[in-house]
């Protein structure tokens, strides 16, 4: 597992290279099927993600936002597969605000087990496996273990939530809480936030997609925290529908 994280570390940060060239080269914004942009970073990431994956781990199979024309009836019987987001935050992108990363995941039995998050703009890398727990690297540093917080007895809740996605339904939901502060930002970057203690709560009342939570779950779960469906289960990955339900993610 640990070489894994190791290898997929670097394929993150590959992949972040080709997006901030992109980013510096200037790019036009399509529109893909479901009306989402797209970007040449986007593509660019992909291939980097997609091609380094199939060479070091031909045996597993890659189903990622930018290659999701895989039959469910081929995808069902998968026991293993990685989950990427080739650039997660494509709308923050465009607005340039730096608030987007690369997300690898390692599924297994429809599961993130292994996840991997980069931001290119902040050069931070954060890991986490139930392995090796989680970590984040700064600048290139060598990676520091990262723990969730809980709130104290009578400390407001720090709470994370989409900057460019907001609910009517998550006003609400903050009423019945005691807030001391809501933090707005961009992409799996609020999972990690609350990884490393610098939130408590991240509430989703937005559908996304699989494969904008699994990297950001995996490693909230190597930290101590949770995330789980607004019904209190489990949530599922590898749907026929890969579109997700609301979702809650607690330090």
């Amino acid at each position: 597992m640990k070489e894994m994280i190791e290898n997929l570390s670097q394929i993150a940060r590959e992949a972040g290279a080709a997006i901030m060239a992109a980013r510096n080269q200037g790019f036009e914004i399509n529109s893909k099927k479901d009306q989402t942009p797209v970007t040449a970073a986007d593509i660019a990431s992909h291939k980097v993600i997609s091609k380094q994956l199939a060479e070091l781990y031909p045996e597993i199979p890659i189903l990622s936002e930018e290659g999701t024309d895989i039959p469910f009836s081929e995808r069902k019987k998968w026991k293993e597969f990685f989950l990427i987001d080739p650039l997660d935050g494509t709308k923050e992108f465009i607005k340039d605000n730096g608030e987007f990363c690369v997300c690898i995941a390692l599924m297994s039995r429809n599961r993130p087990i292994l996840g991997v998050v980069y931001a290119p703009t902040q050069a931070t890398l954060y890991t986490g496996s139930i392995e090796t727990k989680a970590q984040v690297s700064r600048n290139g540093t060598a990676p520091v273990s990262i723990t969730t917080k809980q709130p104290s007895k009578d400390e407001g809740l720090i709470v994370v939530g989409s900057r460019s996605h907001p609910s009517p339904d998550l006003g609400d939901y903050l009423k019945t809480l005691n807030v001391k502060q809501m933090v707005p930002a961009g992409s799996a970057i609020k999972f990690c936030l609350v990884a490393e203690g610098k939130a408590h709560l991240y509430p989703r009342f937005n559908p996304t997609m699989e494969w904008d939570t699994a990297a950001g779950q995996a490693i909230v779960e190597a930290a101590g925290g949770s995330m789980l469906g607004l019904d209190g289960q489990k949530f599922p990955y590898n749907k026929k529908n890969l579109r997700n339900a609301g979702f809650i993610v607690k330090a």
